[in-house]
């Protein structure tokens, strides 16, 4: 009888993605408006046309490309399918497929979420999920045990980008922590016998600025939007993230989008933001 091969952690395969490619997540963020900029029109067959050019151009090259389901969904099954596609034609051709789904649920609800995209039977497998904890951390069970058996990875919401989100995220509990705080502190618990970069990561905005309140050291990637058109540069990453810059994986998505259709012109933009980062990751690192 033949054993399988225990997946690798996530962990473990993002950091040699980050090593190799370089540390940058791209986000395919098909907006109507960025749809009619590249000249498509906003409907299933532009929806396709474009996701099969940022897959072409990037996929072979960049660390990790996150679609955002949302922009997938609004198209009904039609679009569903171009997702299907993306995941499993981007997977080929090497780069990690982090899902922007930000699910939260509890129990046979969370689980079926989990399943969506953490089971290799399912269509939609990716290599990791956002998911949202605001039902509790303990309502995420069955997406983190699912990720841990598959070798998958988990995004939870923590400090994110959004104005509005301090209205919860920076809420002070009894015991006098934030909830983000909280959040922060169950998923270094769950990184805590990892080996290397752990596997649960966290959501955690590059337009915040100072963050030293927080103890973003979590052994695990900290996911950061923000960069491009939101404002933050990867120049303002080291004094958003201090000590923790080198488990930071930028997201960008109009500041390399915008630069479609033209292939090599998607490929040089993100070329030139991985290096940009690395360059600032490297000069905080020389500091410590």
């Amino acid at each position: 009888m033949i054993q399988e091969t225990a997946p690798a952690p996530f962990g473990a395969r993002l950091r040699r993605a980050m090593d190799e490619r370089g540390p940058l997540c791209v986000g395919i963020d098909p907006h109507a408006s960025l749809l009619a900029d590249w000249g498509l029109n906003d409907d299933v067959a532009g929806l396709a046309r474009f996701t099969r050019t940022v897959v072409e151009a990037l996929a072979d090259r960049v660390a990790v490309l996150k679609p955002q389901s949302a922009f997938f969904e609004r198209f009904g099954s039609r679009g569903l399918a171009v997702l299907e596609t993306a995941v499993v034609e981007a997977r080929e051709r090497g780069a990690l497929v982090l899902m922007d789904a930000k699910r939260g649920d509890i129990g046979s609800t969370m689980a079926a979420y989990a399943a969506t995209y953490l089971d290799p039977a399912s269509p939609l497998f990716s290599d990791a999920v956002t998911v949202s904890p605001y039902l509790g951390y303990g309502s995420l069970r069955p997406a983190l045990d699912l990720a841990a058996a598959q070798g998958c990875g988990v995004f939870a919401l923590a400090l994110t980008s959004n104005p509005e989100g301090a209205e919860f995220q920076r809420a002070v509990r009894e015991d006098g922590r934030t909830v983000a705080a909280t959040v922060l502190g169950h998923l270094a618990a769950e990184n805590a016998a990892a080996e290397g970069l752990g596997s649960y990561g966290a959501v955690v905005g590059a337009t915040l600025g100072d963050l030293s309140a927080f103890d973003l050291a979590i052994n695990g990637p900290l996911l950061a939007p923000g960069i491009g058109a939101q404002g933050a540069t990867p120049a303002d990453l080291p004094t958003v993230f201090g000590d923790a810059v080198r488990n930071v994986l930028p997201s960008v998505s109009r500041g390399v989008l915008r630069h479609g259709p033209d292939t090599g012109a998607l490929r040089d933009a993100a070329a030139r933001c991985a290096d940009e980062v690395r360059a600032a990751i490297d000069q905080q690192e020389a500091r410590q």
